[in-house]
């Protein structure tokens, strides 16, 4: 059973969703291969792509809110640093040996991360955004 994209999950931000709707595939891949038995395999891909996923992504919304004056930046880049440095951790035991169980963990840690940072931080700083930009959510070079 994988996770879906709602839309309470929207923060009414073009390409952030774009973003989070990415990492909802992508972990879903993982749900998937862990049912066929493959989960191990697929851990390595999704540490591959979190690697290019938290520069672009974290490096967006980083921007857009030193752009916009967004106040609570701090709090919310603080939240990204610590999102890294789990995932570093995760990797690190990966490295070790990949087990089951922490395929297991990888899962429940990105899904929570994920599901709780876009309906907290991300809609906040959401709302936000479409506030600043006088309702364009699209600015150019966001994909």
């Amino acid at each position: 059973m994988g996770i879906e994209w709602t839309a309470n999950l929207s923060t009414g931000v073009d390409w952030q969703d774009r973003h989070h709707k990415e990492l909802f595939k992508r972990i879903n891949r993982l749900l998937e291969a862990m049912n066929l038995g493959q989960g191990k395999e697929e851990v390595a891909s999704l540490f591959d792509f979190l690697d290019e996923y938290i520069a672009y992504h974290f490096e967006a919304e980083e921007q857009a809110m030193s752009r916009h004056g967004y106040e609570p930046i701090l709090t919310h880049t603080a939240e990204h640093t610590r999102f890294i440095d789990d995932i570093g951790s995760l990797r690190s035991e990966f490295r070790e040996g990949p087990t089951t169980g922490l395929v297991i963990k990888v899962q429940r840690q990105v899904v929570d991360w994920l599901l709780n940072h876009i309906c907290g931080p991300d809609k906040k700083l959401g709302e936000f955004l479409v506030t600043a930009a006088g309702g364009r959510t699209s600015p150019s070079g966001m994909r």
